[in-house]
């Protein structure tokens, strides 16, 4: 696993349990924390989720701010604070012009279709478990050569789409995926409009892993899996112009980039 760990000691008294921290500081990051059970976290004065065990987590989008502050407190203690600086990512841009109106804009037909799956799956992210799946070290949940990256953007007829929000791995149609971490399956939709065949799993505390374009699934919803159980296939459902498996990851509402989080390649 690519990781930077950080060590943050409190100033006063040095005895005390230092808080540490696993992940890259860099847009895009999920951050994974560990403090004397207790202690309460904040990041940016919003306060964080903290196991029984002292886990916790946050998590960076693509366009972060790159300064932030990380505040912590014990029982009976102040509350001490340190500043995080993320580092800035240049991201792929794709600009192409030339193209039939139908091929940018969606047909308006098809438009509620697509609003109300949206709704379904921002409802399924809303989860916060007190599992701490998350803090595993996570795997590649399939084989393949990468098709598309996190952060990636298309500008079609001058017009710039939505930034591709997970890592895309391309196999032949069937190909296995497991599961990358363990925890529970929250959602599984076989035909929706953009990504088809569309299975979450959550890993608690907000993180989930969205698998999209499957062609099949293997468990079904409220199923707990274990890291490299199978769960479904690849496929090339919905939009998708051939076989692959688009990975993505979700803390609540922000969008990492889930390559960040595996070592090597698929």
């Amino acid at each position: 696993m690519r990781k930077v760990c950080l060590l943050l000691l409190m100033l006063l008294p040095l005895s005390l349990q230092a808080i540490e921290l696993k992940g890259q500081m860099t847009q895009g990051s999920m951050i994974v924390g560990k403090v004397e059970p207790g202690t309460l976290v904040w990041l940016d004065d919003k306060p964080l989720k903290v196991a029984a065990n002292g886990e916790f987590l946050f998590a960076f989008s693509r366009e972060a701010e790159l300064s932030h502050t990380l505040s912590w407190q014990q029982a009976g203690e102040d509350k001490q604070s340190q500043s995080l600086a993320l580092k800035k990512r240049e991201y792929k841009i794709d600009r192409i012009d030339g193209l039939p109106p139908k091929m940018v804009t969606p047909d308006p037909k098809v438009i509620a279709r697509i609003r109300e799956e949206g709704r379904r799956i921002s409802k399924a992210r809303t989860r916060d478990d007190d599992r701490t799946d998350f803090a595993m070290d996570f795997i590649w949940p399939a084989k393949g050569r990468i098709s598309g990256v996190y952060g990636s953007q298309r500008v079609l007829n001058g017009k710039p789409k939505n930034p591709h929000y997970g890592v895309d791995i391309a196999n032949k149609v069937g190909t296995a995926v497991v599961a990358p971490a363990d925890g529970i399956v929250t959602f599984w939709m076989p035909d929706m409009y953009y990504s088809g065949g569309t299975m979450l799993i959550d890993h608690g505390h907000g993180i989930t892993s969205a698998f999209l374009h499957l062609s099949k699934s293997e468990v079904k919803v409220g199923d707990m899996v274990k890291q490299g159980q199978l769960v479904a296939r690849i496929g090339k459902t919905g939009r998708a112009t051939g076989p692959h498996l688009d990975w993505r990851m979700n803390w609540f509402k922000v969008r990492f980039d889930p390559q960040l989080l595996v070592k090597g390649k698929p």
